[in-house]
C-alpha cells in the first residue's frame, strides 16, 4: 500500500513538472508621433521653410506649347492695279505702316496706254459728231424736197435712218470714253491728262507690319505679282497641337491664358476659336487655335508661347506645395513644425496635384505649419536614424 502511494505521488510530481506555463499576450502599444530634430543652423543651411496649410481654389489646367501667328483675316497681299515698272520701294520688312501709307512708286505703263486709247476714242467721237452734223443738214434738205414733191418719201426715211445710226454710234463711243475714264481714275489719273509717263502710288490697305517685300526697283510687274505682305498684329493667333487624349479637355469658346518667355510676368487672355476636325496621323495631335489681343505688339510672329486652358477640375481644397510631400515606406507624409527644432512626421492622404499644389484629403488640419522646402532633408535624417536603430 505504501508503495502504491509513492507511485501516485511520483506521477503527480511528474505531471506538475511537465505542464507548460500559460502564455500571456501583451496588448499592442499605440505608437506615438515620429519626431525629427534639426538644429537651427542646419535649417538655415538647407534653406528649410515652413508655411501654413490653407484651403485654396485648385483649378487644373491643360498646358500646351504653340507659336504666335497672324490672323488670316488681318493679312493682306498687296498688288499693283496695273502693269508697270517699279520706280522706288519705300518700305522694308519689319516697318510699321498706317492705313494709306505709300509703299512703292510705279511707272504705270497701262495708264499710259489708256491715255492713248482715250485720245483716240475722243478723236473718233469728234469725227462721228461731224458726220452727224453733216447728216442732219442732209436730212433737212431731203425733208424740204419731199415737202415740195421733188424727192420721194423713201429718201427721207433713208436719211432719217442714217441720222439715227450716227447718233447711236456717238452714244456708244461716249460709253467707251467713260469706261476708259473710270479705269484711269482707279489709277488716280484724271481723263484728258497728258500722255506723259504716269506715276502710280501703291498704298497700305490698313495699318500693320510689313512682313514680306517681294519686289525691287526696276522690276516689271503686273496685277498677279505680290509686292508686299501687310499684317495687322493688333490681334493674333496662338496655334498649338494638342494630343488626342487631351482633346476632350478643350472646348470652343473657353478662355485661355497665354504666356511667353520674353514677358514672364505678363498674362495674355485669349479664347479658343478653332479645334481641328482632323488628326495628324504621325503625331496623333490636332491643331488648336486661340485668338487674343496684342497690346503694344509685344507678341511677335513665330514666337513660342504657352497656352493654359482650365479643365473641368476646380474646387476649394486643403493643399500644400508639391515639395512638401515625401514618400516614407511607400506612404505619403509631410513634416509639421512642432517647435523651433522639432518636426513631426505625419501620414496624409493626397489627392490631385494642380499647378504645383497638392490636394490633401486627410491627415492634416488647416493652419498647421508644414515644411515646404527642406522636407527631403528631414526625411534623410529620419532614414539615417532608422538605420542606426537597426
Amino acid at each position: 500500500m505504501k508503495r502504491f502511494s509513492a507511485v501516485l505521488i511520483s506521477l503527480a510530481v511528474l505531471t506538475a513538472c511537465s505542464k507548460k506555463p500559460e502564455q500571456t499576450v501583451e496588448e499592442p502599444q499605440e505608437k506615438g508621433p515620429v519626431i525629427v530634430d534639426m538644429t537651427i543652423e542646419a535649417q538655415d543651411h538647407v534653406g528649410l521653410t515652413v508655411a501654413e496649410a490653407r484651403k485654396t481654389q485648385l483649378t487644373e489646367y491643360l498646358q500646351v506649347t504653340g507659336t504666335v501667328q497672324p490672323s488670316d483675316s488681318r493679312v493682306s497681299q498687296v498688288r499693283s492695279l496695273a502693269l508697270g515698272r517699279v520706280l522706288e520701294v519705300l518700305v522694308r520688312v519689319g516697318d510699321r505702316v498706317i492705313s494709306g501709307q505709300d509703299l512703292t512708286r510705279i511707272d504705270n505703263i497701262e495708264a499710259g496706254e489708256l491715255l492713248s486709247d482715250e485720245e483716240a476714242a475722243r478723236a473718233e467721237l469728234q469725227r462721228r459728231q461731224v458726220q452727224l452734223t453733216t447728216q442732219t443738214k442732209q436730212y433737212e434738205r431731203v425733208r424740204r424736197l419731199v415737202d415740195i414733191g421733188a424727192a420721194a418719201p423713201k429718201d427721207l426715211e433713208l436719211a432719217e435712218s442714217e441720222q439715227q445710226e450716227l447718233r447711236q454710234s456717238i452714244r456708244s463711243q461716249e460709253s467707251v470714253i467713260a469706261g476708259i475714264g473710270s479705269r484711269l481714275r482707279r489709277f488716280g489719273v484724271e481723263p484728258g491728262t497728258s500722255r506723259a509717263p504716269v506715276t502710280t502710288i501703291v498704298r497700305a490697305p490698313f495699318g500693320g507690319v510689313i512682313t514680306r517685300v517681294q519686289t525691287a526697283s526696276g522690276e516689271l510687274i503686273d496685277t498677279t505679282h505680290d509686292l508686299f505682305t501687310v499684317a495687322d498684329l493688333s490681334h493674333v493667333w496662338v496655334q498649338a497641337e494638342v494630343y488626342e487624349k487631351d482633346l476632350g479637355r478643350v472646348r470652343l469658346g473657353q478662355n485661355a491664358v497665354i504666356t511667353v518667355d520674353t514677358y514672364p510676368r505678363e498674362r495674355f487672355l485669349g479664347r479658343v476659336s478653332y479645334i481641328s476636325d482632323v488628326l495628324d496621323p504621325q503625331t496623333r495631335t490636332a491643331k488648336v487655335r486661340c485668338e487674343l489681343a496684342n497690346p503694344g505688339l509685344k507678341l511677335k510672329l513665330d514666337m513660342f508661347a504657352t497656352i493654359r486652358v482650365p479643365t473641368s477640375f476646380s474646387r476649394m481644397a486643403l493643399s500644400v506645395p508639391d515639395s512638401a510631400l515625401q514618400q516614407v515606406d511607400s506612404e505619403n507624409v509631410v513634416f509639421i513644425r512642432k517647435a523651433g527644432t522639432s518636426f513631426e512626421m505625419r501620414h496624409v492622404q493626397a489627392g490631385n496635384s494642380v499647378n504645383g499644389q497638392m490636394e490633401i484629403l486627410s491627415g492634416l488640419r488647416e493652419g498647421e505649419r508644414v515644411v515646404t522646402d527642406g522636407a527631403f532633408h528631414l526625411k534623410s535624417i529620419l532614414a539615417g536614424k532608422s538605420l542606426g536603430e537597426e
